[in-house]
């Protein structure tokens, strides 16, 4: 890391305390002001409404890791094994498509929609086995696999003109970033973009900012960080929880990041040393985040 550039340093707070075991993939849902997140391995779906400080959950039949807003309304929940549309009203789940149904060895993990409403999504093993997860885009309903081979994907986000993707296998600790053609499809191979392999903590979920900054979180080190062009770091958030896994810009200027977090592994004296890991953070910027499209099925 460039240690001559300056770093700006903000602290979160606590916005909920839901004590996820994996809480992941917030979504700020800007046509109904609700921001959702999931916590994964209790096959929870919890929601914020911001505006009055209220919140919840559904309790879900199936471990799901992103429920996104969909253009017809409604969300889409990206499932361990299916993809399905969720009516955040009456609760009801409607199946869209499998997703590596015929694979009990894998669930879903990161997942973000593209610039051209489309959804990259990713697989990796339950348990972690080395090689077992695959990144995947779902354009207009019809799904692609895009690479095979990783470990633990993470950090799905693009650039605001769709010229650019990122991800990680977390277990590499390189951010790669990938060109993408003028329909948002990748072209040539991922190139390494920033390196987090020999520093504290394993890069996980990212969002890019309106000014093209990414701001990733690393699990193990208690901290969001924002990442500039070039991939180093200019900004810190630090949060009083050592396992943050993503987050995401909401509200009306887009100004407000929420961030997950996680108790995954936890020993009962680190549970003591940590008692609100796993719960949903929140730190207000001078910096806008990017308007997320909605998804498109059709």
């Amino acid at each position: 890391m460039n240690t001559d550039i300056s770093v700006s340093t903000w602290q979160a707070e606590l916005a909920v305390d839901c004590r996820c075991t994996l809480g992941e993939g917030p979504q700020w849902d800007a046509k109904h002001r609700r921001l959702y997140w999931c916590d994964i391995l209790e096959k929870q779906l919890h929601w914020l409404s911001p505006a009055t400080g209220e919140s919840g959950y559904y309790q879900l039949d199936h471990r799901v890791s992103l429920a996104t807003p969909l253009e017809e309304d409604g969300l889409l929940l990206v499932g361990e094994d299916r993809l399905s549309r969720f009516d955040p009203t009456s609760g009801s789940v409607e199946k869209f498509c499998d997703f590596e149904a015929d694979n009990p060895m894998t669930r879903s993990n990161d997942a973000r929609v593209d610039r051209y409403g489309s959804l990259w999504l990713s697989s990796m093993g339950k348990f972690a086995e080395q090689g077992a997860g695959s990144l995947y885009r779902l354009h207009r309903g019809k799904l692609t696999q895009l690479r095979s081979g990783l470990t633990i994907p993470n950090a799905i986000c693009f650039s605001a003109d769709g010229q650019f993707a990122w991800f990680t296998d977390t277990v590499t600790g390189v951010v790669m970033r990938w060109a993408l053609d003028d329909d948002g499809w990748p072209t040539g191979e991922p190139q390494p973009w920033a390196d987090f392999s020999s520093t504290l903590g394993n890069p996980d979920g990212a969002v890019v900012d309106s000014e093209g900054c990414l701001w990733l979180a690393l699990w193990g080190a208690g901290q969001v960080v924002r990442l500039n062009k070039d991939g180093k770091v200019i900004g810190r958030v630090e949060l009083p929880v050592s396992q943050p896994t993503c987050s995401a810009f909401s509200g009306s200027g887009i100004k407000t990041l929420y961030i997950t977090t996680a108790q995954e592994g936890f020993s009962a004296e680190q549970l003591a040393q940590e008692p609100t890991a796993g719960s949903l953070y929140v730190v207000e910027l001078d910096i806008a985040g990017l308007a997320e499209p909605p998804l498109r099925l059709k």
